[in-house]
C-alpha cells in the first residue's frame, strides 16, 4: 500500500480519502526509532568513540544497519549501500511494525536484481546522525538527556569515518562496491578519495562534487521552517505530548524539499489543475490535488523522522565540498583509485547532470564507459529511486565488468 511506502520511492500521485485516513491522529513529538523499540531487521556496531572533524569526541557511537545474503570466504563480494536524506538502513524489504516503510530499493536489491543478494553481501547502514537506530540527537547522552540541539555538528566525513569503523568491525577490508545517490552520493565520493584502496568499484548517483549556494539556500529555507515552529522549543521538544512536537515546521521543511525532489514536468502531468475534491478551491474551502499531495506526505513524513536529525543531515549536506583541504576537485577527484560509475537524472533541478559532470570533466582514472551517463526520467531528483530498471541496468553492469 502507498502507505507503507517512502514518498521518495514512487511516483507522485492522487491522494484518496482511505489514504489519508490512514494519518488520522496526533503525530508524535519525534518519530524516531530509540532504544527499547522492536529491532526488526536492524543489527548494531559495538559502541566506538568518534573523533570529529572539528576535533570533539562523540562517545558511545552505534550505527545501525541491515544486511542480505552472506559474505564469501574470500571477503570479497560485499557491497555498500548508503541511503539519501530520508533514507534509513530499510534498503530492501517489506514494510513491517520495526519498519514502517518497505525498502527505499526494492527494485534494486534482492535476489536476481542488479545489486543480487544471491551473489553479493549487502550491507546498508543508518548514517550517523540519522535517526532509525543510528547515534545521533535522539540518542542519550552521558547525563541519559536526549542530544537534542546539544547533538554535535557533524560533516560528510564524520560521517564516512563511522562507516569506516562499522566496515572494521564486520571484518571487511575492501569493499567489492560501494553504491550512493544524493547524500549517499556524497558519502562514496568521500570514501573514495579518502580511502582510495578499501574498495573496488564506487557508483555515484544524483550527487555533486560539492554542495553550492542555490543548493544551500534550499536548505536554509528547510532549517528555518523548523525552528520558526513554537513546538520545536529550541530543539528541546522530547517529552512534549502527541500532537504538540514541532510536526508542522518538519512538515514543511518536507514539503519544500519534495518540490526539489521532483520534476515540474511530473507535477503538471500527473495533477494539472485538479481538484482535490468537489469542493471549490477559488473561495470556497477547496483545494488542488496537489495541495493536498504535499500535505499528505509532509504530515506522513513526521511519522517517520526527527526534526532535529532532518537538522543534523541537512546540514551535513551544507558541508559537503571534496575539494576542501585538497586543493581542488580535480586533485580530489584524481585521489580515486576504484572503478566509477557516475549517473545523474535529466529532470534533477536540486543536483542538476551539470553538478556530476564537474566530477566527469575532472579526468578520474577509471571512469566506468568513459562518460558521465545521464537517465532520462520525468521524476526529477527522486529517478535515482524510482528508475529502478535504468539504474539497475547500470549498476549490474558496473558489478560484472572485469576491473
Amino acid at each position: 500500500m502507498e502507505f507503507q511506502l517512502s514518498g521518495d520511492s514512487i511516483p507522485s500521485e492522487f491522494i484518496t480519502d482511505e489514504m489519508a485516513r490512514k494519518l488520522i491522529g496526533k503525530p508524535p513529538a519525534s518519530g524516531a526509532w530509540r532504544d527499547g523499540d522492536p529491532l526488526g531487521d536492524r543489527q548494531f556496531t559495538t559502541s566506538f568513540d568518534l573523533k570529529l572533524e572539528s576535533g570533539q569526541k562523540l562517545a558511545g557511537v552505534k550505527i545501525a544497519y541491515e544486511t542480505w545474503g552472506e559474505l564469501n570466504p574470500q571477503g570479497s563480494n560485499a557491497v555498500l549501500v548508503l541511503h539519501a536524506l530520508t533514507g534509513d538502513s530499510h534498503a530492501f524489504g517489506p514494510a513491517t511494525k520495526e519498519h514502517p516503510t518497505a525498502g527505499w530499493w526494492n527494485g534494486v536489491i534482492g535476489p536476481g536484481l542488479a545489486i543480487d543478494t544471491d551473489k553479493y553481501f549487502v550491507v546498508a547502514p543508518n548514517m550517523l546522525g540519522g535517526c532509525q537506530g543510528s547515534t545521533g540527537p535522539t540518542s542519550l547522552d552521558k547525563k541519559g538527556r536526549e542530544y537534542g540541539p546539544r547533538f554535535p555538528y557533524t560533516t560528510i566525513r564524520d560521517q564516512v569515518t563511522a562507516q569506516v569503523e562499522l566496515s572494521r568491525q564486520l571484518g571487511i577490508k575492501r569493499w567489492k562496491a560501494l553504491i550512493g545517490g544524493s547524500l549517499g552520493g556524497m558519502q562514496v565520493l568521500e570514501w573514495a578519495i579518502e580511502y582510495p584502496e578499501a574498495m573496488e568499484k564506487i557508483a555515484v548517483l544524483a550527487a555533486p562534487a560539492f554542495s553550492d549556494a542555490d543548493q544551500i539556500a534550499l536548505n536554509s529555507v528547510q532549517i528555518e521552517a523548523i525552528k520558526a515552529d513554537p513546538a520545536f522549543n529550541q530543539g528541546d521538544y522530547y517529552d512534549a505530548a502527541a500532537g504538540k512536537g514541532p510536526y508542522r515546521g518538519l512538515a514543511l521543511a518536507r514539503r519544500m524539499a519534495l518540490l526539489n525532489y521532483r520534476s515540474p514536468e511530473e507535477l503538471n502531468l500527473r495533477f494539472e489543475r485538479a481538484w482535490q475534491s468537489k469542493v471549490n478551491p477559488f473561495g470556497d474551502g477547496g483545494r488542488f490535488a496537489v495541495e493536498s499531495y504535499l500535505d499528505f506526505h509532509g504530515n506522513k513524513f513526521t511519522r517517520r523522522f526527527d526534526a532535529n536529525s532532518y537538522l543534523t543531515l541537512v546540514e551535513a549536506m551544507n558541508s559537503h565540498d571534496i575539494a576542501r583541504g585538497r586543493g581542488s576537485i580535480k586533485k580530489a577527484v584524481q585521489k580515486i583509485k576504484a572503478e566509477m560509475l557516475l549517473v545523474g537524472i535529466d529532470s534533477d533541478r536540486l543536483f542538476p547532470p551539470a553538478t556530476q559532470a564537474v566530477i566527469a570533466d575532472s579526468g578520474p582514472k577509471k571512469l566506468f564507459g568513459n562518460k558521465l551517463f545521464v537517465i532520462k526520467s520525468d521524476y526529477g531528483h527522486d529517478g535515482f529511486l524510482i528508475e529502478a530498471d535504468k539504474v539497475g541496468k547500470l549498476l549490474k553492469r558496473l558489478l560484472s565488468a572485469k576491473s
